[in-house]
């Protein structure tokens, strides 16, 4: 599920005791945030959307696609889109967006996926992997998923920032776990993430048997300039997001065209 880094606000104070990560409570709020959002519309999404290049007629897992802005933008380019995600509330909004172009289903990434080997020619993860403490059993799943040649395109927080955001800095080596509030409204909701070093997420894609086919630290879409001066060149200077290709080899074994 895309999420936002700087906006919706966010600071890096102790997150209160309720659930973390808990969409359903803010759901509604975070999709309207997020629909024109700079950090979204006009950073994250064209990424991963540029990333994915022509789509017309392939098979797209959108694993994480919360309210579906990134799935309606395949499908709108010619992809035939399914869609999960852990949060019944935002599949219900996904569901007002998407009609009945694109099947959607409640899927914790964290368990087996309901679909068959070799079902996708593409998987995209739009800033979700970073909510796994372990991407193993989840690169694994996602792999099996894909057709041989198949791609994933994913996206997650720089270490650059996620390293920074607080004081002391942690050990850049180890995987932790961070936490901090997003705001709506005055009202406060507790995120936590899990931040690793750059070599760990491509040992992870490697060990799930896929090959790594580009890292990206893309630029906002320049129609930004205009709509947010300050932001842009703020987004365009200082990197949030780390974007990678991986494709299963084509002689991959035990998938269905």
């Amino acid at each position: 599920m895309e999420h936002v880094t700087g906006a919706p606000e966010n600071s890096a104070q102790p997150a209160s005791p309720a659930k973390a990560n808990d969409y359903d409570s803010f759901a509604e709020a975070y999709s309207a945030e997020a629909e024109n959002n700079l950090v979204t519309a006009y950073y994250a999404r064209p990424a991963m959307s540029a990333l994915a290049g022509d789509v017309s007629g392939r098979r797209i897992l959108d694993a994480g696609c919360g309210s579906g802005p990134l799935s309606a933008a395949l499908r709108d380019r010619g992809a035939i889109v399914t869609g999960i995600d852990a949060s019944t509330r935002m599949l219900e909004l996904a569901r007002r967006r998407l009609g009945d172009d694109v099947a959607l289903h409640a899927v914790d990434l964290r368990d087996r996926l309901p679909f068959a080997d070799g079902a996708f020619d593409d998987v995209v993860a739009s800033l979700v992997l970073h909510y796994l403490e372990d991407w193993g059993p989840t690169l694994a799943e996602i792999r099996r998923v894909l057709k041989p040649g198949g791609r994933l395109i994913a996206s997650v927080d720089h270490p650059f920032v996620a390293y920074t955001i607080q004081e002391p800095r942690p050990d850049y080596f180890a995987t932790t776990s961070y936490t901090f509030d997003w705001t709506f409204n005055g009202q406060s909701f507790p995120m936590k993430f899990w931040r690793r070093p750059l070599h760990a997420m491509t040992d992870a894609f490697t060990t799930a048997g896929f090959r790594l086919a580009a890292i990206s630290e893309p630029q906002p879409d320049p129609a930004a300039r205009e709509l947010f001066p300050d932001g842009f060149h703020d987004l365009a200077t200082k990197t949030n997001f780390l974007f990678f290709v991986v494709e299963v080899p084509p002689s991959a074994a035990g998938s269905d065209d």
